[in-house]
């Protein structure tokens, strides 16, 4: 990255009650989204798609994620795995639409073949016509290039550049926060996932999250139950924020019927309800009886497509009477998400304006979005001394 496009973050950096956020260019410049593809997003474990994409042995989706093809797989054995999707010859893009591929991932090119956990397989006349071997072509050294890859509440993390620590060790505290939900998700189907392509910096769609500030005014609705006071902080500097809620109530369905809770969950979750990032950009929300995923996808400086998936303590298909409640939970979480929408795509507007310093923090109420500012400086200025 060129020196003039170096950003100072030093102000970002600083305590909640004399830091800026992030100046304008970390939402606007192509050249800055660029370093921090390399030093936020490819440095440590993020979100690229859900284990539901691939339910069966030879499902295969491509992914381009911020650029770069790469190919997630369920193998034979029930796995999950991440390959670059360039085939080792010449660098076609082995796959370009989601589907199952039974047995073999085929090079559209020149046909060499790779296995479900990306091994090369067979290459074509290689040598020659009717040579499928060369002395020169170590097939043993020429498997797709294997991408660190972890699943985590349905949620398929990759680690680009390989260097991160090993996810149970990245995200152990959220982990150990959330030890009594760790139990089977179950999506709850085709109604449950909805995704929203928004003309924002993927940022500002977790600064939103993080803080429950904005209730009063973006989600009346909400508010009239669960209110700004009835939220906490989540703060976990280095790792993750979020909010809380100690007013959480279920959706009812016809008769006053109730979604099924997650088994064996303490009295906290009676009426507790907790919504946190785990850095950069997947957003949880769990409840005692559901719980869901905001992924962000970034597609460039100022566009951005959420993927918004709900899940359930049991599998939809064994409760057909849960059907309606299932759809009308998803209806009200696209409602409430969508309210945000123009937020977001406002302040991206509002970062066009020259003079916009970054902002000011409430030093009582944005501390959670604070957070996640100071951490992507942080991951940018490591970024630039490595």
């Amino acid at each position: 990255m060129p020196d003039d496009h170096l950003t100072d973050l030093a102000a970002v950096t600083q305590p909640v009650e004399i830091a800026r956020g992030l100046p304008n260019a970390h939402y606007t410049d192509p050249t800055v989204f660029a370093e921090e593809r390399e030093s936020v997003l490819f440095a440590n474990w993020s979100g690229i798609g859900f284990a539901h994409d691939v339910p069966e042995p030879g499902d295969v989706m491509p992914v381009d994620f911020v650029g770069m093809p790469l190919l997630i797989v369920r193998d034979q054995d029930g796995g999950i795995g991440v390959f670059q999707n360039t085939c080792r010859h010449r660098g076609m893009v082995l796959v370009a639409e989601k589907g199952n591929i039974r047995g073999t991932i085929r090079c559209p090119y020149h046909s060499w073949c790779y296995g479900l956990k990306g091994e090369l397989r067979s290459t074509p006349h290689v040598g020659g016509p009717g040579q499928n071997l060369h002395e020169n072509v170590d097939r043993g050294a020429l498997g797709l290039f294997t991408i660190r890859t972890h699943v985590w509440r349905g949620v398929i993390f990759v680690n680009v550049d390989g260097k991160a620590p090993a996810f149970q060790d990245y995200a152990a505290r959220l982990i150990d926060r959330w030890r009594e939900l760790d139990q089977p998700l179950h999506h709850g189907g085709v109604e449950s996932g909805f995704p929203f392509d928004v003309a924002c910096n993927w940022k500002l769609a977790v600064e939103n999250y993080c803080e429950s500030y904005h209730l009063p005014w973006i989600h009346p609705g909400l508010n009239v139950y669960s209110r700004l006071e009835d939220h906490y902080h989540i703060e976990e500097p280095g790792h993750f924020s979020g909010q809380g809620t100690t007013v959480y109530r279920q959706i009812k369905g016809e008769g006053g019927a109730t979604l099924p809770d997650f088994a064996g969950l303490s009295d906290f979750w009676d009426e507790g309800a907790e919504y946190a990032v785990l850095y950069p950009n997947v957003m949880f929300g769990v409840q005692r009886d559901h719980a869901f995923v905001i992924l962000l996808q970034p597609q460039g400086p100022e566009r951005t497509i959420e993927r918004n998936e709900i899940f359930y303590a049991f599998d939809p298909a064994t409760r057909p009477d849960m059907a309606p409640i299932i759809e009308k939970n998803a209806a009200q979480w696209k409602s409430v998400l969508r309210e945000d929408l123009f937020v977001i795509e406002g302040m991206q507007k509002g970062r066009h304006g020259q003079y916009f310093d970054g902002g000011k923090f409430s030093p009582v109420m944005d501390n959670p979005t604070h957070l996640f500012h100071r951490w992507v400086a942080d991951q940018i200025a490591r970024g630039r001394t490595a």
